[in-house]
């Protein structure tokens, strides 16, 4: 009896020893070897975890990196300084990295956009696009509602007093995310450095515009005629800018009868101003 005991325990070790054996093999094996880099690019991120970049968050983000799945300068919200850091962990060359900042092309301010309807229902833009407009007569402007400000994770957005929003551009990295939920397009992004905006997405002629907005595009050329570079032209009823040639001498903005072209200046450094306001 005491020696089918003995057997059975001995037995029972050599099967724990074997297992154990089996085991360390088996992590060794197909033990999944992490990229080092990919910590040091995460301790890199801002953390925001904003997915801007495409990624589910920074983490995510890193380790596309670290796999070559994402270009060195892909996080927006880093700036230039963490894509050459993360450049510099990747080994690869900085691309030049341009900062872009959020603006809102619209100068459909209460006063001056015109409303056939007061929308009550879910306080979201994207909601009230798909209500008749959210009750704003033309179908290009800003609706007001704010999903833009709730979307920001720098609080570099904000609703002025005339019912568009004001990006802070100091605050503003450059994300995009603004700019991916408002249904209308009116937020895109810029290069930081640009300094005149025309201040308005329609391409509805211009008789469509003044019966529904006194602020807006109305594709009257005098702009165009204005520009001495070059830079500006009206094209498909809308006057649009080539920042490249334009100059921010602010001549357009002079002559702009709506007052939708916006030029800070070429050297002047404005506070943020609210969407659509001129400098005289």
């Amino acid at each position: 009896m005491w020696a089918s005991i003995g057997l059975s325990a001995v037995a029972m070790g050599v099967l724990a020893i074997a297992f154990a054996l089996l085991l360390v093999w088996a992590s060794r094996t197909f033990a999944v070897k992490n990229d080092p880099r990919i910590e040091m690019l995460t301790n890199l991120l801002p953390g925001a975890n904003c997915g801007a970049c495409g990624f589910s968050g920074c983490s995510g983000f890193a380790k596309a990196a670290a796999e070559g799945k994402a270009p060195a300068d892909g996080c927006r919200a880093g700036g230039p300084s963490v894509a050459a850091k993360v450049a510099e962990v990747l080994g690869v060359k900085a691309s030049g990295f341009k900062r872009q900042v959020a603006h809102v092309f619209c100068s459909g301010t209460e006063a001056l956009a015109k409303r056939s309807a007061d929308y009550e229902g879910w306080e979201d833009c994207r909601a009230a696009d798909l209500v008749g407009g959210g009750g704003k007569d033309c179908a290009f402007g800003c609706l007001g509602l704010g999903t833009c400000v709730k979307s920001c994770l720098f609080g570099a957005l904000s609703m002025g007093p005339d019912g568009l929003p004001i990006v802070d551009t100091e605050r503003c990295t450059g994300c995009g995310i603004c700019a991916q939920v408002c249904p209308r397009g009116v937020i895109q992004l810029v290069d930081a450095d640009r300094r005149t905006f025309v201040n308005c997405v329609s391409p509805a002629p211009g008789k469509l515009v003044r019966q529904v907005c006194s602020a807006g595009c109305i594709a009257c050329n005098i702009c165009q005629r204005t520009c001495e570079t070059g830079a500006i032209h009206v094209v498909d009823n809308l006057a649009i800018i080539n920042p490249d040639a334009c100059t921010a001498c602010g001549k357009c903005a002079a002559k702009c009868p709506t007052h939708v072209i916006e030029c800070l200046g070429p050297q002047e450094e404005a506070e943020p101003l609210a969407a659509g306001q001129a400098v005289q």
